[in-house]
């Protein structure tokens, strides 16, 4: 008798400290949503926004521009303006530099302001696509005057 009341005690005592230990493992989960929440701040700070000059004379070379940019790890978003002939760009300064988003526009066939494009790379672009290298770029957008 005495066993199985001791048994019955022990079982006992062993679901209160199962219950008692469930809030505390509610509670972590918690914790670490909000650790994903800062994290996420923290990555919004870290975001560049610039504009720099690329040469390129049609869709296709947009296309091609962009690509390259975007091929980048840590750039979000790109996009080149081919009447203004500049590429905006929106990336993570943690995880690129704007050098790197030159070097492989540049690697692509395109001149931008701080790097000439590969050699190659441009002989390899459709006729359509092979620019000017005196042309202007990163130009301010026209305004018409009343």
């Amino acid at each position: 008798m005495k066993t199985r009341i001791f048994s019955i005690t022990v079982v006992t005592a062993l679901a209160f400290m199962s219950c008692k230990n469930d809030p505390k493992q509610n509670m972590e989960p918690e914790a670490k949503d909000i650790s994903a929440e800062t994290s996420g701040v923290s990555q919004d700070i870290a975001m560049t926004e610039l504009s720099f000059g690329v040469r390129g004379n049609c869709g296709m070379c947009k296309e091609t521009i962009e690509k390259a940019a975007n091929s980048v790890e840590g750039v979000e978003m790109a996009t080149w303006d081919k009447t203004q002939k500049k590429i905006d760009v929106k990336f993570d300064e943690t995880k690129t530099d704007i050098t790197a988003i030159h070097n492989a526009i540049a690697a692509s066939g395109y001149d931008t302001e701080e790097v000439a494009a590969d050699k190659e790379a441009y002989s390899n672009l459709p006729e359509c696509c092979q620019y000017d290298h005196g042309m202007m770029m990163n130009q301010l957008a026209e305004t018409s005057e009343d």
